[in-house]
């Protein structure tokens, strides 16, 4: 059985105030991240969780608080990070490989100007293999569909050989079926990686993640997987219903008295 108490701490927050031009957007955020947790955030758009990614990989000073990575300052612990961003901007018709774009996580690790080791090519091949996109390493990213750059994007962050990975919307330009797939992948990774996923899919939040937080500027977590009404309701400010059909769940905000219930 899983002890909690036998798994060290990788990322504590403590107290964090953050924002931007002088507004918080994060207030009292206090979270403990143990190792090969996966955690998956949900909230309104605008809510900070972007924010919180921000900070954790030191793009965003905080303005109050403690953000430790690894036992470290943000600085110093944030080399043990792997980052997927909800979106990456690029020029379809640049004639960059798959193979070099998952490449790219492993400058990170060397010198500037060093050329690429045996080393280097043997985690990238590893990754992509991980991943499911080892046989398509040679075609151009602009001529893959968007689930299949999603999973290159992932080896990339992979190549770097992260202790913890945080996703930021990874889910959100593929559809139902890949993303269901990509879980699938993610929930694998899991076993070697510590995971912090911010997403909308409800899909995910509940059927795969170990754990779930609510966050709209303050953070509801608990430890466990379990959505309930009353966090949502906290999150999002307003009556929540919850309705599952089958295996996905949806959030639904409650209709006025004038709308017809089906």
């Amino acid at each position: 059985m899983d002890d909690e108490s036998q798994r060290r701490e990788v990322i504590s927050v403590s107290h964090l105030w953050a924002g931007y031009n002088h507004e918080p957007v994060l207030e009292d955020i206090n979270l403990s991240v143990r190792e090969l947790d996966f955690i998956g955030l949900i909230g309104p758009n605008g809510g900070g969780k972007t924010t919180l990614l921000k900070v954790l990989l030191g793009i965003l000073e905080p303005t109050r608080g403690q953000v430790r990575v690894m036992g470290k300052s943000v600085r110093k612990g944030r080399r043990h990070v792997g980052y997927v961003p909800q979106s990456v901007d690029f020029d379809r018709d640049f004639p960059v490989r798959v193979w070099d774009v998952a490449l790219m996580g492993r400058l990170g690790r060397r010198g500037l100007l060093e050329r690429y080791t045996a080393r280097d090519e043997e985690a990238v091949a590893d990754k992509l293999r991980a991943v499911e996109m080892w046989h398509l390493r040679n075609e151009a990213i602009g001529e893959l569909s968007g689930g299949q750059r999603q999973r290159v994007y992932i080896a990339r962050a992979l190549a770097a050989e992260p202790q913890i990975l945080l996703l930021d919307e990874p889910m959100a330009s593929v559809d139902p079926q890949v993303s269901v797939h990509l879980f699938e992948v993610l929930r694998t990774l899991n076993q070697q990686v510590t995971i912090l996923l911010v997403s909308h899919d409800m899909l995910a939040i509940s059927s795969y993640v170990k754990t779930v937080g609510c966050i709209n500027r303050r953070l509801i977590y608990h430890g466990d997987r379990e959505i309930t009404a009353d966090m949502l309701e906290d999150t999002y400010q307003c009556p929540i219903d919850l309705l599952a059909h089958g295996v996905p769940h949806r959030v639904f905000p409650e209709h006025g008295p004038e709308a017809v219930r089906r």
